[in-house]
């Protein structure tokens, strides 16, 4: 049985095609149609993903799953291909953007009469006096504040669950960062007090977003007739239970173990639609669901260092990882924030764990894997996350690995 597993930091291995720095981040991707209909600060480039599957042979018989699918970077490049995928996503809004761009069949005729539609009804509402989260507050002047919330009743109201609907809540969702005065730090968390000049009015912004999507949908159409995406909105943790398919190959990009809160990243937005009112119910709308790869999540679940090191999925590196999370709880002391590390670091581990065993449950014999890491050092302590990747990837039953270092840490 010769089934591969190829870790990469930071992103994939040199290729002459691509800028090789750039190959893990989204960047490309936002020139690319259907793909840049969202902006999403984790991901990788399409074209490595296109370059990955010819390498690799994938036929069109054969199927690629994503276990961390994101806003669908490997499932749009494999439709584009006619090749099957399933993609696996835990954070609702995340995988709901993911569904939305698997809409590209929708004729954009149906997209363009739902959209005039709501933006006709959103220009004849009367201004009116509402309440506001304090985070929309603070990163909108109060006109274009009351243009967005027209357009979201609009929609609201006109919602039908319909293709073209779901086309047009991405399109309106996909407008709130490039209409609000807020600043947007590294991994796009939002900052109202870091404002920014360049600002584009709410309905002229929906409407040249509509075009986009409209122009997109005719691109794809002329590639491929139908999608051949599954996705499961779902943890990774536990997907095999739930699906009968065995894939060929698997590409993805786990969160990385380097205090990133992912389920904060979209808090603007799902603050706009009302899933949540602050940064306090993050945790039970979205954090609780994901790996555990931030401070933040392994301090409000009161995880016990002793009972994750205690855990047969990290049996395979316990000396090693204990020796590092060990150190990490001394070192948080003299810290001021004393953050969380060390459960944090433990509990990635047991995650990722589960997860190469459930993929191990779902590859075929002769399959290949490629994953797309980050290494971490919190409070200066080195955790060698791609080796520890790779152990536990082959007591879950993998036979073989290769690493390729693309870039340094803290290289943008």
């Amino acid at each position: 049985m010769q089934t591969q597993l190829s870790l990469f930091e930071k992103n994939i291995e040199a290729r002459s095609d691509i800028e090789v720095s750039r190959s893990g981040t989204f960047l490309d991707n936002m020139a690319l149609p259907i793909h840049r209909w969202f902006r999403y600060s984790a991901g990788f480039a399409a074209q490595w993903v296109e370059q990955i599957l010819v390498e690799w042979g994938i036929k069109k018989e054969q199927l690629v799953l994503d276990p961390f699918a994101g806003s669908g970077t490997v499932s749009v490049v494999c439709d584009t291909l006619g090749i099957p995928s399933l993609g696996v996503e835990a954070h609702p809004v995340v995988s709901r953007i993911l569904k939305a761009k698997l809409l590209w069949t929708t004729p954009p005729e149906r997209v363009a009469e739902f959209a005039a539609t709501v933006l006709r009804q959103a220009q004849k509402e009367k201004p009116h006096t509402a309440t506001f989260p304090i985070l929309l507050e603070r990163s909108y002047e109060p006109n274009a504040l009351a243009s967005l919330d027209a357009l979201k009743s609009s929609w609201l109201f006109l919602q039908d669950k319909s293709p073209e609907s779901e086309l047009v809540w991405l399109a309106l969702t996909a407008i709130l960062r490039s209409t609000s005065t807020a600043g947007t730090a590294q991994w796009q968390y939002i900052l109202p007090n870091k404002t920014k000049k360049r600002v584009i009015e709410p309905f002229f912004a929906f409407q040249q977003q509509i075009e986009i999507i409209k122009a997109d949908l005719r691109w794809m159409q002329a590639q491929a007739d139908r999608s051949c995406a599954d996705i499961i909105a779902g943890d990774a943790r536990t997907f095999a239970d739930i699906t009968y398919r065995y894939v060929d190959a698997v590409i993805t990009s786990p969160p990385y173990a380097n205090n990133y809160d992912y389920a904060d990243a979209l808090r603007f937005e799902m603050t706009f639609w009302g899933d949540v009112n602050g940064w306090g119910d993050i945790h039970d709308a979205v954090r609780r669901h994901l790996i555990v790869s931030s401070s933040q999540h392994s301090s409000r679940e009161r995880l016990v260092l002793e009972d994750l090191l205690a855990s047969e999925t990290v049996a395979p590196i316990h000396t090693e990882l204990a020796q590092v999370v060990h150190e990490l709880a001394d070192v948080r002391e003299s810290h001021g924030g004393k953050k969380h590390y060390h459960t944090m670091v433990a509990a990635y581990c047991r995650d990722i764990s589960l997860v190469l065993q459930q993929l191990r449950r779902v590859c075929k014999p002769g399959s290949r894997m490629c994953w797309v890491i980050g290494d971490s050092a919190p409070y200066g302590v080195y955790c060698p996350i791609e080796r520890w990747i790779a152990e536990l990837a082959m007591a879950a039953g993998f036979t073989h690995h290769s690493f390729d270092k693309l870039r340094d840490r803290n290289i943008k």
